[in-house]
């Protein structure tokens, strides 16, 4: 159960279909169980871009990106176009946040401009690495292009919602697989320079809460299933955040 909604006017994000974007190397079908229950939470349609691993090696060229958000794209305007809000709610895992958050972007990118908050109003990001000491250059970009929740302006002619979700794990807790213990140290100190850091297995909480967006952190919750048996995408985690999206802003 996800508890009764708030009151008054529907919480931005609500009510309309929803895209997924997953993350580095992690196949479509991982993300099954989550957008079943996304789509008996919402009654909206649920569409999971479709992304390979090969798709993703090539993320470490700027064309690569581009290949990915051409589908982005296409999928948003499909939702879209029947809406009954008009609009689509864009959730991205690790990686696929960080993508989303340029193409809400008005500026050209690899000779492409995807204005993507003319169709989607809300951006729901599950342990995205928003800051790193060692990130790479087309991360640099959408820090130093796109800062914080930059279209979340009420100045703004497209305003664009922004939630940042962190889990928190216990590296000697029973769930946390081996993967997480080994990486684990290594990724935190990349990410902030401290190897006992807190985070989700290979994010650190504090990277992954977005400047300025609404955010939760989510006790032992991992980044994936690699990395502990309850991650973003375990339908009892997944009621848990939609929670965050249906309060009000």
């Amino acid at each position: 159960m996800t508890g009764p909604l708030p009151r008054g006017p529907r919480p931005i994000g609500l009510g309309q279909p929803i895209l997924v974007l997953g993350g580095f190397l992690i196949s479509p079908a991982a993300y099954e169980p989550m957008a079943e229950e996304l789509q008996r939470l919402s009654q909206q349609p649920v569409a999971v871009v479709p992304v390979s691993r090969f798709d993703w090696l090539l993320t470490v060229f700027p064309f690569g990106w581009a290949r990915i958000l051409d589908r982005v794209a296409q999928l948003v305007n499909q939702l879209a176009a029947d809406s009954p809000t008009g609009k689509v709610t864009l959730i991205g895992h690790s990686s696929g946040g960080i993508m989303l958050r340029l193409f809400l972007a008005d500026g050209p990118f690899e000779r492409r401009c995807y204005r993507g908050r003319e169709q989607a109003d809300t951006l729901l990001m599950l342990g995205s690495p928003h800051t790193a000491i060692k990130a790479t250059p087309l991360r640099q970009l959408v820090a130093r292009q796109l800062p914080g929740a930059w279209f979340d302006q009420a100045s703004q002619p497209y305003r664009v919602r922004y939630l940042s979700i962190a889990g928190d794990l216990c590296l000697d807790d029973p769930p946390v697989t081996a993967t997480a213990r080994r990486l684990a140290p290594s990724a935190y100190r990349n990410s902030t320079g401290r190897s006992d850091d807190r985070g989700d297995g290979l994010v650190p909480v504090s990277a992954a809460l977005l400047a300025g967006s609404q955010t939760l952190v989510l006790p032992a919750v991992a980044h994936g299933g690699a990395f502990g048996s309850r991650w973003y995408g375990s339908p009892d985690v997944v009621r848990q955040w939609w929670q965050l999206l249906a309060q009000a802003p």
